[in-house]
């Protein structure tokens, strides 16, 4: 079978995620891009290997007839380019939002449907494996039925700086992160039957809003979902940008996807602690026992962490037989201990997180590790660099900057 032949519209800061993406999907290739700034296109087109460059959509349409478009241009061109590939009878795949309005958005639909070509609108949020884990145990009815929710993204990070075109947009963060967000709420609930939203403009050299708070009903208003979303520069203890945090409260438990994208589950009977994300799970989800609580039952457990009486940490990892919780040693980070026991961790984290399975990538290995502030990579033989680490001296820990290439 011929590989799908398609092309780029638009040659800004997302088209090069989007063809490193493509890259790695087999049977497609890209013959074009298309962009009103020649240079812009050219160096794209460059960088990509990709053969030709235009100016003109419907000149590229017309010369090159690919099978399908991938349209990443800004909210207000998406609708002059799909009615020119619906007129020449090319399928679209289009970022979000859709269109600026939702009536240009419905009359998308209807030309595409009239002239009965596929139109497609990216929405990758829901596919991460984390927020996947999170609507596999909802299905299973891991906490019962759920009354409440909060889904939070915030961040510090001045995303103005590499996008600067977002300043002018009188519509900021509700269409920029709030497609992600509110599709989330309605892969979880469905449909909501009531909507309430509060947006405010923190940064005075912007045109839209950068924080909002929506407020959802849903299954028949027996459910909550507040969504908060900021990009207002807010200095904040912990960065977490493109980290969506969930807490779902249910009749019998909670759901609580925490920093580093973890999945935590809480009910009467344990909590389990970074339930797996792999496709290739095997066996049971561990469960660790609850925190100590007043209304806990006494229990025997491990003085490293569960119990009462908290000894000083080994000097070697350790691991509680009736928990599985691994106690890491006090080796400073020059000590060498403490490097091999965080490579392990990291391993299982990476794999875990960004859903590789065991057999996609082998086995991680950290090449080092350094102090706080500065990158270590971790890689795969005979693969790129997978992700970037940054060793937190204070917390003794490690923290994902970044995933593999064309995972966002």
């Amino acid at each position: 079978m011929n590989d799908l032949r398609f092309a780029v519209v638009g040659a800004g800061f997302w088209a090069h995620y989007q063809l490193a993406a493509w890259a790695e999907s087999p049977g497609v290739r890209c013959v074009a891009v298309c962009d009103r700034d020649r240079a812009r296109a050219e160096r794209l087109a460059a960088a990509r290997g990709v053969p030709k460059s235009y100016t003109d959509v419907a000149q590229m349409i017309r010369v090159e007839r690919p099978d399908f478009l991938d349209v990443i241009t800004d909210p207000h061109a998406h609708g002059p380019v799909v009615r020119l590939a619906a007129e020449a009878q090319v399928p679209v795949i289009c970022q979000k939002p859709m269109a600026p309005t939702l009536s240009e958005c419905n009359d998308l639909v209807a030309t595409c449907r009239a002239a009965s070509v596929p139109f497609a609108i990216h929405e990758n949020w829901r596919w991460q494996a984390p927020l996947r884990r999170v609507k596999e145990l909802l299905a299973a009815g891991a906490i019962g039925r759920p009354f409440r929710g909060r889904i939070d993204m915030i961040s510090g990070f001045d995303v103005f700086a590499n996008q600067p075109g977002l300043r002018a947009d009188e519509r900021f963060i509700i269409a920029d992160m709030g497609c992600h967000l509110l599709d989330l709420a309605r892969c979880y609930f469905g449909e909501a039957d009531s909507v309430y939203c509060r947006g405010t403009r923190v940064r005075q050299d912007i045109c839209g809003e950068d924080a909002a708070t929506v407020v959802l009903a849903m299954d028949s208003a027996r459910m909550s979902v507040a969504v908060n979303m900021a990009y207002a520069g807010t200095p904040l203890e912990r960065e977490g940008f493109l980290e969506t945090l969930i807490f779902l409260e249910g009749e019998r438990g909670s759901i609580e996807v925490g920093p580093s994208c973890e999945v935590r589950v809480t009910t009467h009977t344990g909590r389990t602690r970074r339930a797996s994300c792999r496709r290739n799970m095997r066996g049971p989800t561990p469960i660790t026992p609850s925190p100590i609580r007043a209304w806990s039952p006494a229990r025997r457990t491990c003085s490293a962490r569960c119990g009462p009486a908290r000894r000083p940490r080994p000097t070697r990892p350790t691991t509680c037989g009736r928990c599985n919780w691994s106690t890491p040693p006090t080796n400073p980070p020059g000590a060498g201990g403490r490097s091999r026991w965080v490579s392990t961790r990291v391993a299982k984290e990476c794999r875990s997180l960004f859903d590789l399975g065991n057999s996609d990538l082998g086995d991680f290995t950290v090449s080092r590790l350094k102090r706080q502030g500065e990158l270590a990579p971790a890689s795969s033989e005979g693969h790129e660099v997978i992700s970037l680490l940054v060793f937190d001296q204070t917390r003794h820990d490690v923290v994902l900057l970044a995933g593999r290439i064309g995972w966002i």
